[in-house]
């Protein structure tokens, strides 16, 4: 035996009660788990784990590491919460599959959420095919690897730039054909399943059938479906509807991505969203569905725009915003009608806070403020204040919206089919305490603090029923023969520490994160371990 922890409280993640137990590791698994009166294994190394409790490693549903794994060999962010797998290419995009001229416009449009803008230079952009990057990450720091595992969703957009373009147009039958092959290639070479962003250029310029038509690639290759629909606003139950019955017509697997029900006309609507799931669950629908246990979301400035005003790209939409004319029917839209950006609700700039900014020079007058806070310190009109940083920083900026509901976000956690993601943007200069306080939160505010579930049925949220939807029959739970990708935490004090003034804090209360049974975070420290590799699907179910 390898390793050995001594007299640790087990949490396997099936749900069920836990008990205490010696759990012994060797090769990269776990060898033994002998409860109390069993024979008590031996190993190089013993831990003694009294008043520690023991968990498979927590899943991160809905990442945006996608180059953070290849610029930071630490990712303390993700290793100190307990992660140790990440699902990326959410959102609908990411940077594979691409060419050249899809991959600079990838780059620009979404350098807001990981860097990597034109002129960013510390990734270096190899590769082009979903396998290819796959292959990077594998390979990534010397060869060595990446800090933790990593799943790959395909995303829709990017896969609808390389076909069509930035268009505002349906897709011509030997487009949508061509979409079909890059998806199956991408699954083909490992991707988990297809991820769409349909409030996000070009991907929200689908219809209904082109999507229905990838679905049906996705479920012929045992992958799933993961949409950031088309409103989490005013249209929100309408847009989960869509996405149910676009999926039950495809045969697919569907996962909603960061289920929440936001803005004033959702406050209190969270059993409505439930309901439908259940109904359709009771008709044998497959759906799952991930949240983050906080009310404010994140995302880009530019992503509030109307869809019209985003076509083309990002120097199309430059243009329209410094045309005064076509401003001011952006303005209109935004602030009057409720762009479909903003998911049809009229913009309250109180709401948005600047977290990031892709040009260092903006950052010590917006980052921090809401957009309304700085427009009054420079006595002007909100929306000029925002046009003018959309234009200065080329689309680059990052927001925080304060628009969701706490008991929107409790009564969602509870539901049979929730996991866990932190839908965690890891870039910009004061980001969204998610990125590094997700699974501790919930451990410690939403178990320990509030009572919403018990800790037994929240470790399962983040780790069994997450590695079920990725079809992983090897993790997720404390079972000999699995893969030694564990968490011991103390149940007493672990808390996130991140917060929305000190949102870079790490949390307390985990010190212990192990992949393929090798130490990343030791006593409270991360070590210099690069144990994660691509969790690739490489054979039909």
């Amino acid at each position: 035996m390898d390793t050995v922890f001594r007299d640790v409280r087990v949490i396997d993640g099936t749900g069920g009660p836990s008990y205490r137990a010696d759990v012994a590791l060797a090769g990269g698994r776990i060898a033994a788990v002998a409860r109390e009166g069993e024979p008590r294994p031996a190993a190089r190394r013993t831990v003694e784990a009294q008043g520690l409790a023991l968990s498979p490693g927590f899943i991160d549903m809905h990442a945006h590491s996608d180059l953070a794994l290849l610029r930071d060999p630490a990712h303390t962010a993700k290793a100190a919460q307990g992660v140790t797998l990440e699902v990326i290419g959410q959102d609908g995009l990411s940077y594979a599959p691409v060419d050249d001229h899809t991959l600079a416009g990838v780059r620009a449009q979404i350098a807001g959420w990981n860097g990597g803008g034109p002129e960013d230079a510390s990734v270096e952009f190899t590769w082009r095919t979903v396998g290819e990057y796959l292959d990077r990450l594998d390979h990534g720091f010397g060869g060595e690897g990446i800090a933790v595992n990593a799943a790959y969703l395909v995303p829709q957009g990017t896969v609808r730039a390389l076909a069509v373009g930035w268009e505002d147009r349906p897709a011509a039958p030997a487009e949508t054909e061509r979409m079909k092959r890059l998806v199956a290639e991408g699954l083909a070479q490992g991707a988990v399943g297809l991820s769409s962003g349909l409030t996000y250029t070009p991907g929200m310029y689908a219809t209904d059938a082109e999507l229905t038509e990838l679905c049906r690639v996705v479920a012929a290759h045992g992958g799933y479906y993961c949409p950031h629909h088309r409103s989490y606003g005013k249209g929100a139950l309408a847009a989960y509807e869509e996405m149910i019955a676009l999926t039950r017509r495809a045969g697919c697997a569907l996962h909603l991505a960061h289920a929440t029900m936001n803005f004033g006309v959702n406050e209190g609507r969270a059993p409505e969203l439930l309901a439908l799931l259940d109904t359709a669950l009771a008709d044998g629908a497959d759906i799952s569905l991930d949240t983050y246990p906080y009310t404010p979301g994140c995302t880009t400035l530019a992503a509030m725009l109307p869809s019209w005003a985003s076509a083309g790209g990002p120097e199309a939409v430059l243009a329209r915003l410094r045309d005064d004319a076509t401003a001011a029917r952006v303005r209109y839209a935004m602030e009057t009608e409720g762009a479909d950006g903003c998911h049809g609700v009229p913009i309250n700039w109180e709401a948005i806070e600047v977290s990031g900014v892709a040009e260092p020079r903006l950052a010590a007058d917006h980052v921090g403020r809401t957009i309304a806070r700085t427009a009054r310190e420079r006595g002007e009109e909100p929306w000029t204040t925002a046009r003018r940083l959309l234009i200065d920083d080329r689309l680059g900026t990052t927001i925080l919206q304060h628009v969701g509901h706490e008991e929107n976000v409790r009564t969602i956690m509870r539901h049979r089919v929730h996991t866990g993601g932190s839908d965690g943007i890891l870039h910009g200069g004061k980001p969204h305490p998610r990125a590094y306080g997700t699974f501790p939160h919930y451990l410690g505010r939403y178990v320990r603090e509030l009572g919403v579930l018990s800790l037994e049925e929240c470790v399962a949220h983040l780790t069994s029923r997450p590695a079920a939807r990725l079809r992983l029959p090897d993790r997720g739970v404390v079972r000999v023969g699995h893969r030694a990708d564990l968490v011991l935490f103390d149940p007493e004090t672990v808390a996130a520490g991140a917060t929305f003034e000190a949102p870079r804090t790490l949390p307390t209360g985990i010190p212990y994160v192990l992949i393929a049974g090798r130490f990343v975070m030791e006593d409270g420290r991360r070590t210099d371990v690069l144990a994660g590799r691509t969790v690739r699907r490489t054979t039909r179910p």
